[in-house]
């Protein structure tokens, strides 16, 4: 079948599934669908059910698409699998408090200094520019390690914090046409579709993401390894 075949079969049950939410599932290493010579797409029966159990555990127990492929693996070895608890046992008072009360990987200060490898004194002023920030407590996220290592890698090649600061505005801005996305679910009464919101932003924000680069190197005429 063509993609656009397959989009039509699983519409039935998924009406809200695109060909961009099956080519990112396929990015992800969820299915392999073969190529013809002219590098069309071609999935077979056995791919739409995979496909079909990839999105019921989305929809229906919230899973990780770490997990789902995990679990469809074993499964397709013969191997006796349980379905994976991570959100299928939670209640309802348990999504909501997931919701209301996120919990985020945190580090201090000096930690964040010793992990990026950076002084004070270029936190500062990365900071001044915006690139970093800290959280209300004082703390700062996880992901601040990685930004800070990026900044002082650009830095070697003479790129100055102060022409990142387009960067982080474009960055602004893409994150706000997630959330914009996204928003109806967050406001939504049922706890667990505001939880569902949780994933399907970390899946926009992975498309986003690709895009991103595509269109830098597009834009540079080079290919990334």
């Amino acid at each position: 079948m063509s993609i656009g075949t397959v989009l039509n079969v699983l519409r039935d049950e998924f009406p809200e599934v695109t060909i961009s939410k099956i080519r990112f599932l396929e990015s992800e290493g969820l299915i392999e669908p073969q190529r013809t010579p002219s590098g069309y797409r071609k999935f077979s029966a056995g791919d739409v059910e995979r496909l079909g159990h990839v999105l019921r555990m989305q929809r229906d127990h919230y899973l990780p698409l770490k997990v789902i492929r995990e679990h469809l693996d074993a499964m397709e070895r013969g191997e006796a699998v349980p379905l994976p608890v991570v959100g299928r046992q939670r209640t309802a008072e348990d999504v909501s408090a997931r919701v209301e009360g996120p919990t985020v990987a945190r580090i201090g200060r000096a930690e964040l200094l010793a992990a990026a490898d950076i002084d004070e004194d270029d936190l500062k002023e990365w900071e001044s520019y915006g690139l970093i920030a800290a959280l209300e407590d004082g703390a700062y996220d996880a992901e601040a390690v990685t930004v800070a290592s990026l900044i002082a890698e650009l830095g070697r090649f003479g790129i100055e914090p102060r022409h990142l600061r387009v960067m982080k505005a474009a960055a602004d801005r893409e994150a706000g046409l997630v959330d914009q996305v996204v928003a109806p679910l967050k406001r939504h009464r049922n706890p667990q579709t505001r939880a569902h919101a949780e994933a399907r932003t970390k899946e926009l924000a992975a498309l986003t993401v690709k895009l991103h680069a595509a269109l830098v190197t597009t834009a540079l005429g080079v290919r990334l390894p």
